[in-house]
């Protein structure tokens, strides 16, 4: 596997290698010694799954309280990942990086708590997969809106398919954060 890092602490880019033949392919997605040496060290307490279709946008996601570090992994078509850096004390606090997953790329991404993160689906069909640091709590769950104008981020769509409940998310300028 190859490795790249963002220019938000603790934000990495991981190229999985991949093994084809004319059986089909495989992959390792994760090994904890492996991700241990690249610094991705939490215990990953829950998987999540979601399907979405072409232009739907999850997110900006974040827990104020259990924060959860992600490692996001494409197993079907391809999204458009952001996260959004909401840590006050950090030099990047309320700056993004964007990358794009796909199956055929074979990308992964670990975004570590103190980060809004979310996606937008290009592809017919899309299936991501992503481990959780954490536990999911509702009560503790924020939402950043977004196309929050200070924030700037180019989506390649204007009217993407949100739920009602992203769809009140709030402004890095509303929004709680992290010290």
């Amino acid at each position: 596997m190859s490795v790249r890092t963002s220019r938000l602490e603790g934000v990495v880019e991981i190229e999985l290698r991949s093994f084809a033949d004319d059986r089909g392919r495989f992959m390792e997605l994760y090994r904890e010694d492996r991700y241990r040496e690249i610094g991705v060290d939490l215990p990953f307490v829950q998987d999540n799954f979601s399907v979405s279709k072409r232009h739907v946008l999850r997110g900006l996601h974040y827990q104020i309280v259990q924060p959860q570090g992600k490692l996001v992994t494409v197993l079907k078509g391809a999204v458009l990942d952001v996260v959004v850096d909401m840590r006050r004390s950090s030099p990047t606090f309320g700056e993004f990086d964007r990358f794009e997953l796909s199956e055929e790329n074979r990308r992964q991404l670990y975004v570590p708590p103190g980060f809004a993160h979310g996606f937008l689906a290009l592809a017919e069909e899309n299936v991501v997969m992503y481990k959780c640091t954490d536990l999911y709590s509702p009560p503790h769950e924020r939402t950043l809106i977004w196309n929050d104008p200070a924030l700037g981020i180019d989506w390649p769509t204007t009217e993407p398919l949100v739920s009602p409940k992203d769809a009140l998310g709030k402004t890095l300028a509303e929004a709680e954060t992290f010290a």
